[in-house]
């Protein structure tokens, strides 16, 4: 289950991905955190200039695009194994659900094992 700051987190996004969180929540064998949804421009300029981005154009921006973060032994871990254990989950509940999604780690170019966000051939900003 999510917790109070991660439901939080959520205000803002797409109901569809909220509905994916929701499901991934419920049946991933690791708890997980949401570390941010729904992004300012200010946010993501940070972001970029800091290298932990590389586009002025996030699907954060629109609310189609989620942070989450792995628990493991009672922390936050940013480690890949748990990401993968994680996005699982939230590939099952997208399955489920019908609500296509991408999962950062899968991207060639730059990895970012902390995102989800909804398919961008149906969800447009």
């Amino acid at each position: 289950m999510l917790n109070k700051q991660s439901l939080s987190r959520l205000d803002g996004v797409h109901p569809d991905l909220r509905r994916v969180v929701m499901r991934a929540a419920e049946i991933s064998p690791l708890e997980f955190v949401i570390t941010e949804g729904l992004r300012s421009l200010k946010r993501q300029r940070e972001l970029v200039e800091a290298g932990a981005s590389r586009t002025y154009n996030s699907r954060h921006l629109s609310g189609m695009a989620i942070d989450f973060a792995p628990i493991v032994g009672g922390g936050l871990t940013w480690k890949w194994p748990p990401f993968r254990i994680v996005a699982s989950a939230f590939k099952q509940a997208s399955r489920e659900l019908g609500i296509p999604i991408a999962w950062g780690g899968d991207w060639r170019d730059f990895k970012d094992g902390p995102h989800i966000e909804l398919d961008r051939r149906v969800y447009r900003p």
